[in-house]
């Protein structure tokens, strides 16, 4: 089982960037891929980007590409999310997730393959 939380939140003008982290806990956080979705009012979750288990592999919403990178740093059981060149359209909460299945070689990107999952952390991006 793996809990996680997210932190660095807040507000930030449009063109600016934000890290954002999610510290995890238990024993099982290095086998399996993480996950960073994100949902604005109205709107259905998203997935944002994630990463294998082993941080070799990395996926991104087409919304992201080029903007975003996701890391890991296993020994710390955290996961990073750097935000660049935001618009008003990243405004949303954001969560971080965790996959159901260790060692999984895919990075699925419906939120139904994720088990656990933080609270979020809000982002806005002002105009």
């Amino acid at each position: 089982q793996v809990q996680v939380v997210e932190s660095g939140g807040g507000l930030v003008q449009a063109g600016g960037s934000l890290r954002l982290s999610c510290a995890a806990s238990g024993r099982t956080f290095s086998s399996v891929n993480m996950a960073w979705f994100r949902q604005a009012p109205g709107k259905e979750r998203e997935f944002v980007g994630g990463i294998t288990w082993s941080g070799r592999g990395t996926g991104y919403a087409d919304s992201v590409k080029g903007r975003f990178t996701i890391s890991r740093d296993n020994s710390a059981n955290t996961v990073y999310l750097q935000m660049g060149s935001l618009s008003p359209e990243d405004t949303a909460v954001y969560y971080c997730a965790a996959g159901r299945l260790a060692y999984a070689p895919y990075l699925p990107q419906n939120p139904r393959e994720y088990a656990y999952w933080g609270q979020g952390t809000q982002v806005t991006v002002s105009s």
